[in-house]
């Protein structure tokens, strides 16, 4: 069949402005920026409610600034910072060959007035207070008589108990919101699917980030790594519509255990401190009863492809889709393991992206 010139130079002017992204992509503002873009990867400081946040961000091969990527928001453990993922080569390697631009912040905590670990704020860790309340420990986030102190003092005013032990000098949640912003703004994202993980205490935030209204709208799915939220605090999506979980831990982890699998019993950090945290088991629950998910019988297993895990859901779903809630757990301690877990990250991402 023969076309005139008028229509070939049409469809290569369509097939220019058109993203090539396997998806719908949502551009973001920054797909059409002429001035003030970010287009090579390094560390960034970002001014924020008075403070320079430092950020480091890793632009994946092959990045074009018309060309809508997907957005990974990465939060460090406590006492970390922007370079504990972006830092390990495996990370870096597979954001490049699926095309991944990734973001990680640095916490606060480690410079005035704290002096301390950097952190990441979430429900009960700034006030001590857990979420199904009670007098004295019975309503704490730990046994404070059994724990260390490792309050900040930007939370005097807030704290309840000293079992506070993550920083109050700004609201992480809407920082959280304000970068994924900023990179909008200066790269070409796809905003229809930004995603959220993080380790340990960025672990737990990222949980945050999921439950709280304020951020949810923002990611479209959530994937913490050997974090849990504090015990009692077990909400569901901070959205009405679907927002997709997996969560990864260690059976062996004393820090942040997981608890018994079908058990929805809060669990106990054994390490020398006394934390409470919300085992794995609840807090999915919770999650695949929000997305519509029957939870009366025990969660099923499901092969994610790894030899490392043990996978289980609530949430039924036809190959090669994966659930919409993920409970997987390795015999591990409190470690990342970024050889192999990075990889179940994103794959769920992949799998999770509209």
């Amino acid at each position: 069949m023969k076309h005139s010139a008028r229509w070939l130079i049409g469809m290569m002017v369509l097939f220019a402005v058109t993203p090539m992204t396997g998806w719908a992509a949502s551009p973001s503002s920054g797909c059409t920026a002429t001035s003030g873009l970010l287009t090579a990867s390094g560390t960034y400081t970002m001014s924020y409610g008075g403070l320079n946040r430092t950020f480091r961000l890793h632009v994946p091969t092959g990045y074009s600034p018309t060309v809508p990527k997907r957005l990974v928001t990465i939060y460090h453990g406590w006492g970390g910072n922007e370079s504990e993922f972006i830092g390990n080569n495996t990370v870096t390697s597979l954001a490049n060959a699926r095309g991944y631009i990734l973001v990680a912040p640095r916490g606060l905590g480690s410079g005035a007035p704290d002096n301390k670990n950097n952190s990441w704020s979430f429900k009960g860790s700034t006030t001590g207070l857990d979420g199904d309340g009670g007098a004295g420990i019975t309503g704490a986030t730990c046994d404070y008589n059994k724990t260390a102190d490792y309050s900040y003092p930007s939370c005097s005013a807030v704290k309840q108990n000293t079992c506070s032990w993550t920083q109050c000098q700004q609201d992480d949640v809407a920082f959280a919101v304000a970068l994924v912003q900023y990179i909008e703004n200066k790269m070409c994202v796809d905003a229809s699917n930004v995603f959220a993980t993080g380790g340990s205490n960025g672990g737990m935030f990222t949980w945050e980030l999921g439950q709280n209204p304020v951020s949810a709208p923002t990611f479209r799915a959530i994937a913490p790594l050997i974090g849990l939220p504090h015990r009692g605090y077990l909400a569901g999506p901070g959205k009405s519509v679907e927002m997709p979980a997996l969560v990864i831990t260690g059976t062996l982890d004393k820090t942040v255990p997981p608890g018994a699998w079908d058990n929805p019993a809060y669990t106990t950090t054994s390490d020398g401190d006394f934390y409470y945290y919300t085992g794995a088991t609840a807090i999915t629950k919770s999650w695949a009863a929000a997305h519509g998910c029957t939870t009366v019988a025990n969660a099923v297993s499901f092969n994610e492809g790894s030899t490392k895990t043990d996978c289980r859901t609530y949430c039924s779903a036809i190959a090669p889709a994966w659930p919409k809630v993920l409970d997987c757990r390795a015999k591990m301690g409190h470690t990342y393991n970024l050889s192999w877990a990075w990889k179940i990250i994103l794959d769920f991402f992949d799998k999770q992206t509209i």
